[in-house]
């Protein structure tokens, strides 16, 4: 018998169908004693390409070892499982994939236990599973997309039966909720609200590797973001494939400005959302954006080209008139917004003239940053059928010419912030000069500013002194210690023991009666050394002494207290810690 098991393969076909409609499954882990047994002390290492829905699926992946007994570990030589998460939108990012699968055969050569998983949206494109267990024997576990809730399932296998197991469902997608997670960053959070997409757009193979556009129930969102509020999270990002289409298909009235809303209402200092498809972007939503100042004023809108007849052929539903009358009424609403986009070039059939048209699109847009991409046929997609008689040389030279223009407009937005002061969330130290931090602005420009680590999570205040393009330079405007005992301020009041442990404090300086006691104590310890020499005197002083103490230790105020001083001390210490 081989070493390898074909449970399923990705079909294309049935990654297309949308007849199916998704179901809604509330997960319920279960670790088999073997796992269990086998992941004790071990470490996992996942490599992530790709968008933030990879870097999603990481934590959750990440949730799901947790569970069952593994350990993160930062380094991957030091791991027992390394996971490589792929991305299929790019041709480069499955060139890297390929070399970090390479990477890991000395690892398996050491390690018998050693165990290589590729995982996400490349494994849904028909092919490359069989292609990678060909070149890459040493992968003990494929699998894709639809099956990460499936994770401890196939570890489970591949302990007990000893073989490589190739597990990739390719259908419209299911909704799990329940599931676990292992977050990377303390204070900015990812949260999926819809999972896919039906646009299809000509040249995007997403819809095939993420499945049909399903929305979440908005009481599982709220309850995950509440979560995040909760445990201090200073700000939360939406994600979808399309995140405007959100509710479509709950066929209830929700859409995707409900969801805003009742997010924004529940007091994360920052929210954000990505990606939002220019066909679906409603009044509703720029009214709510406009309404709720932590929604932040930055709006990713990837327009893709600037002809109109480019957009038709890519599939995008909207023309360039459509696209810069929506620009015009977000700008109108939401006055100083940020906008961001997508844009490709070199795609098939592409004249001169429809690339100038993006070209003076962008000009007249101003955009605050874009990703600029050379387009790359997807095998499975109907663009990769199309006749691409774009040469590579024509798209380098459309494509420089394009980045001069996005680099014009990019400085231009980043030089109106010099002498102005922004917020900044501090992601933070630099790997170059641990005493510089960076962050991100309200309108996801990069800062970088002279700070203590300490201030990594926390929202502060920046005057911007220097414009470098793609990064601002700053300068805190307020001292960071008290910048770090403003934002704990809050939180310690809110520590039962602490805020009773002050409460009393509060009471025991304004009692009058106790005010005395301390006096006569006060007193009392004089008369003790003043009749130091005179031991009967000294006796008499020292027992009127010890009963002023008994009065005051009795008081109820003190021995309430000193009840919860142990618990309040230990409190201050972990705060103190983190200060240092």
């Amino acid at each position: 018998m081989g070493k390898r098991v074909f449970e399923s393969l990705p079909d294309m076909s049935k990654a297309r169908n949308r007849v199916r409609a998704p179901e809604l499954v509330y997960e319920n882990i279960q670790v088999s004693p073997e796992l269990a047994s086998f992941a004790k002390g071990k470490g996992y290492f996942i490599k992530t390409f790709g968008c933030q829905a990879n870097v999603r699926d990481e934590e959750i992946m990440g949730g799901y070892l947790v569970k069952a007994g593994y350990h993160r570990v930062e380094e991957e030589k030091d791991a027992d499982l390394v996971i490589i998460n792929t991305c299929a939108v790019r041709e480069n990012a499955e060139d890297k994939v390929y070399g970090e699968i390479g990477k890991c055969k000395q690892h398996h050569l050491r390690d018998k236990d050693f165990i290589l998983a590729v995982c996400g949206c490349m494994m849904q494109e028909e092919g490359v599973a069989e292609k990678i267990t060909k070149s890459y024997p040493y992968v003990n576990l494929i699998f894709g997309t639809h099956n990460t809730h499936k994770l401890l399932d196939l570890l489970s296998e591949h302990i007990a039966r000893k073989k490589d197991i190739i597990n990739v469902e390719s259908f419209p997608g299911d909704i799990i909720e329940n599931l676990p997670s292992e977050r990377l960053d303390r204070h900015s959070a990812f949260v999926n609200i819809a999972y896919g997409c039906d646009k299809f757009c000509t040249y995007c193979i997403v819809p095939y590797t993420r499945g049909r556009e399903r929305s979440r129930p908005l009481k599982e969102i709220i309850k995950e973001c509440q979560e995040l509020v909760d445990e201090g999270y200073q700000q939360i990002t939406l994600l979808g494939q399309n995140v405007n289409s959100y509710g479509k298909d709950l066929h209830d009235g929700t859409n995707f400005a409900t969801v805003l809303e009742e997010v924004a209402k529940l007091g994360i200092p920052r929210l954000r959302f990505m990606t939002s498809h220019p066909w679906d972007f409603s009044d509703d939503m720029l009214e709510v954006i406009a309404k709720y100042p932590n929604i932040m004023n930055c709006i990713h809108l990837p327009v893709q080209s600037g002809s109109s007849e480019v957009l038709r052929i890519m599939g995008r539903r909207y023309t360039r008139e459509q696209y810069l009358d929506l620009v015009k009424r977000i700008r109108a609403k939401i006055p100083g917004v940020a906008i961001t986009t997508d844009i490709i070039v070199g795609f098939p059939g592409e004249t001169q003239e429809q690339f100038e048209e993006t070209l003076s699109l962008c000009e007249e847009v101003r955009y605050d940053s874009a990703f600029t991409f050379i387009y790359s046929p997807r095998k499975g997609t109907p663009a990769a059928k199309m006749k691409d008689d774009v040469t590579r040389e024509t798209k380098l030279e459309r494509f420089n010419r394009l980045l001069k223009v996005i680099e014009e407009t990019t400085d231009e937005a980043s030089a109106r912030l010099v002498g102005k002061t922004v917020l900044v969330l501090a992601d933070g130290p630099s790997k170059k000069d641990p005493s510089v931090l960076s962050g991100y602005s309200e309108g996801s420009k990069l800062v970088n500013f002279k700070g203590p680590a300490y201030l990594t999570g926390e929202i502060v205040e920046v005057k911007i002194v220097e414009n470098h393009c793609h990064y601002l330079v700053g300068e805190l405007l307020e001292d960071p210690l008290l910048l770090k005992a403003k934002s704990l301020k809050k939180a310690l009041g809110e520590e039962p023991a602490l805020k009773e442990f002050l409460e009393l404090e509060a009471k025991i300086g304004a009692s009058e009666e106790l005010r005395s006691l301390r006096k006569q104590i006060e007193e009392a310890q004089r008369k003790m050394v003043r009749l130091a020499n005179d031991q009967e005197a000294y006796l008499l002083a020292k027992n009127e002494y010890m009963a002023l103490m008994n009065r005051y230790q009795g008081d109820p105020l003190i021995l309430n207290r000193n009840a919860v001083k142990e618990e309040a001390e230990t409190l201050l210490r972990k705060v103190a810690e983190e200060l240092s």
